[in-house]
């Protein structure tokens, strides 16, 4: 696997205007490797955003070493760098453009100086990924909550990122409009191979992940898969994180004395344990 992005002992500070500093980001160390969905979580203030704006240039490190793409990011670089880059943030409304949703995909080829040619086939083919190809002509502004998120990932998709960054994408979405989403973007990581980095607060999103980051006042707390971090469920209500509903149920059902076996992520997990449970007496 190629490396696509690693943080050495990166560490930064905001400076107040009254000088206070604060470490939002605290000598954190890790690769995300090609083809991986790593998803990032913590509490509001946790280190999160910082994160997102280290890895696409918006800040720099004060401490250790940021690489992209086996480059160290710099200003001589970030531009290259980002070109590679697919982003999608919290709200969609903020991100359109375009009129219609063809003009709003198009809009960041025709920066980037995309010939007609070319821009034509990578709208209707990314708009295809994320099933938004009917709705070219269509406003922005109408679409549902998750629809217009699937127009953003198309923007980014179009052009031809090795890395998608998702900035708590999901979080003004209504449960429909969040599935949508999560839906879209893991079938493009198992259709295309792409590498996604999901910044969220919603446990219940990171299933889906190869590798889970756990944030916690600017320092890594733990990271590993999302199993063998949701068995750690007292910490992670301790900071402030809710469990997903399956590995609370779990738990609560141990306290009633009910012989539940494993941390259980998903419903399907716990039902079919609860079935044969159920069989078995």
């Amino acid at each position: 696997m190629k490396e696509i992005l690693s943080l050495d002992h990166v560490s930064y500070t905001y400076e107040s205007v009254e000088g206070e500093s604060r470490k939002a980001v605290d000598d954190v160390c890790f690769t995300v490797w090609e083809g991986e969905w790593i998803a990032i979580v913590g509490h509001n203030g946790s280190g999160k955003s910082t994160l997102a704006k280290l890895m696409i240039g918006l800040l720099f490190p004060e401490a250790g070493k940021l690489s992209v793409f086996l480059e160290e990011l710099n200003t001589e670089n970030l531009w290259d760098i980002r070109s590679r880059i697919g982003m999608v943030f919290q709200n969609p409304d903020n991100q359109f453009v375009g009129s219609t949703v063809q003009d709003d995909v198009a809009f960041a080829l025709e920066n980037n100086g995309v010939p007609f040619e070319q821009m034509v086939p990578r709208v209707h083919d990314s708009l295809a990924q994320v099933n938004m190809e009917e709705f070219l002509d269509h406003e922005p502004h109408h679409l549902s909550g998750g629809q217009k998120q699937r127009v953003a990932i198309a923007g980014a998709l179009a052009m031809r990122p090795k890395l998608l960054i998702l900035d708590e994408a999901t979080s003004m979405l209504d449960p429909q409009g969040r599935d949508e989403v999560i839906k879209v973007v893991d079938e493009l990581k198992q259709t295309t191979g792409l590498t996604v980095i999901s910044i969220t607060h919603d446990l219940e999103e990171v299933l889906l992940a190869d590798k889970v980051i756990v944030m916690n006042d600017g320092k890594m707390m733990m990271s590993g898969k999302p199993e063998e971090i949701f068995s750690h469920d007292e910490q992670l209500e301790a900071i402030g994180l809710d469990l997903p509903f399956a590995s609370r149920l779990s738990r609560l059902l141990r306290e009633e004395g009910i012989a539940i076996q494993g941390q259980h992520t998903t419903e399907k997990e716990l039902v079919n344990e609860l079935w044969t449970f159920h069989c078995n007496k």
